[in-house]
């Protein structure tokens, strides 16, 4: 009994000793690669222009887990010229996703600074005939103030659409003895009309991801979505 009790656990362990191996990255790729993530996005296009922005998200103190997770921030904010509509936009790069170090979701930062989150939900956003973006949209409220926001996170090549397939993704990422790189793409606008700015977004979205380039697409919806717009 106790030397098959042995055996037991030793072959636990030894399956456990496996999947830590398995799960222990040994290459490292990125989908921005060695250029900038602010060259690869338009500043303008169509009847957008953007300006940068400061003000969009409180600065990482230094040393700090937001200072370690992301590379690179990129802050602006389009206008319309015909409409006058403006367009928040937040995108941040960490070039090394782990355990440790997540993509952090906006239903994680908005309820810290105080926003009541609600309408929550998937939010497909087409942009050809056989390409389309998985994201979510949300609405942010606070005192004075109500935010509709869509994003997606990249992760690899994954799309996670919620935190826990972002944790799966990563995991097989990991599995094939990678650690990848990851970008959170943040819209949004202000106003009490969460559906009609929903519609805006989703049309910006769409219009920004024709108007860039082909490595500005893979460095925000990944390659094998990319590969969807040829």
């Amino acid at each position: 009994m106790n030397s098959r009790r042995a055996f037991i656990i030793g072959g636990a362990c030894l399956g456990a000793a496996g999947a830590a191996y398995a799960l222990t990255p040994r290459q490292h790729y990125s989908l921005v690669g060695d250029v900038t993530l602010s060259s690869l996005v338009p500043m303008t296009f169509g009847s957008w222009a953007g300006r940068d922005s400061s003000d969009l998200v409180a600065p990482p103190a230094e040393g700090s887990l937001e200072a370690r997770l992301y590379q690179e921030t990129v802050e602006r904010t389009y206008q319309n010229k015909d409409t006058g509509a403006e367009v928040m936009v937040l995108l941040a790069h960490g070039a090394a996703q782990t355990n440790s170090l997540q993509l952090h979701r906006p239903e994680v930062c908005y309820p810290a600074f105080g926003f009541r989150l609600s309408g929550s939900r998937v939010l497909p956003i087409p942009v050809t005939s056989r390409a389309t973006v998985p994201s979510r949209r949300l609405i942010a409220d606070a005192p004075q103030r109500r935010e509709t926001i869509v994003y997606w996170t990249r992760l690899g090549d994954y799309l996670p659409v919620n935190g826990s397939e972002q944790r799966i993704d990563r995991v097989k990422i990991a599995m094939r003895g990678l650690v990848a790189d990851g970008v959170l793409s943040r819209f949004s606008m202000i106003g009490q009309n969460a559906e009609a700015n929903t519609t805006v977004l989703a049309r910006f979205v769409s219009d920004l991801l024709l108007a860039s380039s082909h490595s500005g697409r893979r460095a925000l919806i990944g390659s094998t979505l990319t590969n969807d717009f040829a």
